[in-house]
């Protein structure tokens, strides 16, 4: 019986997933499994609904779960234990989200991949391992360019009133919300850091605006001057980029490399394309 191989690819916000067996191809997406927000019973229901159904029970699944949250061993574990309770025959290998994003942005090469998406991460990638990465402080400390950083820069702009008359009237037709509202969300609510990168979207609908552009210039700027340029490599490899943040601002990203001498490498949506074509090599 041939072995059926899961690929999934998980940040805060989404999980894209590709199930490959005798050659086809099946994706689809759930919600975000970042062990720092999802429970482990809340982990092991979502891959009871939205994945088990698509597996017969019988057969030998190889998994390759990539996941933000999961440099941390506890976590880690905590992947490992849920996948093992709804898929008895398994061989499981938990890795980083961001090892994903560099296997398929750089392949077999040298390079700084990097991602922006709801969170933001980046690392120094010899062709086979990561060599070097640059903390990860979360959305409250770091997370430098990532949706929730730029998304929290929005809605700083317009608690403290700083807004023009035209964009904070577009702000309040497309959110329809308040300070308290805002405020209550951000410090009380679960998953503040979707919460605030939901804001990001405001900056992609109203380019060309002065203050937009000028939010999305220095929030990504942040990014590079706090990680990406620390990276004695960067001056001489490409710099590669993936996520939403990353695909949707990828005109910002490419005169942010110009601005600092760096060499504009491959800019993804998502990994997964990369991803799928390492793992039917091997």
């Amino acid at each position: 019986m041939p072995t059926i191989k899961l690929i999934a690819d998980s940040g805060s916000t989404k999980t894209d997933w590709c199930l490959l067996k005798d050659g086809a191809k099946k994706t689809f997406t759930t919600q975000g499994l970042s062990p720092y927000f999802v429970s482990k019973d809340n982990f092991i229901n979502i891959l009871e609904k939205s994945v088990r159904p698509l597996i017969p029970a019988d057969e030998f699944i190889e998994i390759s779960f990539y996941g933000t949250g999961c440099k941390n061993p506890e976590n880690a574990r905590m992947v490992t234990s849920s996948f093992s309770k709804v898929f008895p025959k398994l061989s499981i290998k938990v890795q980083t989200d961001l090892h994903a994003a560099a296997k398929a942005l750089c392949g077999n090469t040298k390079g700084i991949a990097c991602i922006l998406g709801t969170g933001s991460n980046s690392c120094y990638f010899d062709g086979k391992k990561i060599i070097k990465n640059s903390p990860g402080l979360g959305f409250v400390l770091g997370d430098e360019g990532s949706g929730a950083y730029l998304g929290k820069k929005v809605v700083q702009q317009y608690l403290y009133n700083f807004l023009d008359a035209d964009l904070r009237a577009r702000f309040d037709a497309k959110f329809v919300t308040n300070s308290a509202e805002i405020l209550h969300a951000v410090y009380t609510e679960p998953l503040p850091n979707r919460y605030l990168a939901s804001f990001a979207i405001f900056l992609a609908e109203n380019r060309g605006n002065t203050q937009v552009e000028q939010i999305l210039k220095e929030g990504l700027n942040d990014f590079f001057t706090t990680h990406v340029v620390k990276y004695k490599e960067s001056a001489k490899l490409p710099v590669h980029f993936t996520g939403s943040i990353a695909w949707g601002f990828r005109d910002v990203l490419k005169v942010l490399c110009r601005e600092h001498s760096l060499l504009s490498g491959q800019i993804f949506k998502k990994p997964m394309t990369g991803l799928i074509k390492a793992h039917e090599m091997q």
